[in-house]
């Protein structure tokens, strides 16, 4: 994947990110995106929802089948959490 094409999926991550993000921040979490690797967009849960225990649904259920249905280039999605 070029850098160009990689900078274009990015945007359009962040874009469908920031749209969901009203929702996470309603219950006092968040959502950063880290890299897209492989068309794996890799994010940190911040907030109420790190160490949730619904967080592993939100991601999955949530920002991962969101993310697929707009962006078909993302394959999947990883919580990286923060060290």
């Amino acid at each position: 994947m070029t850098e160009q094409t990689n900078n274009d999926l990015r945007e359009k991550v962040q874009a469908v990110l920031d749209q969901i993000r009203p929702n996470l921040q309603a219950d006092g979490g968040d959502v950063e995106l880290l890299d897209i690797v492989d068309g794996v967009a890799q994010v940190r849960l911040q907030g109420a929802c790190h160490g949730c225990p619904m967080a592993a649904m939100t991601l999955q259920m949530g920002i991962e089948r969101i993310l697929k249905s707009e962006i078909p280039e993302i394959t999947g999605i990883e919580n990286i959490p923060a060290d």
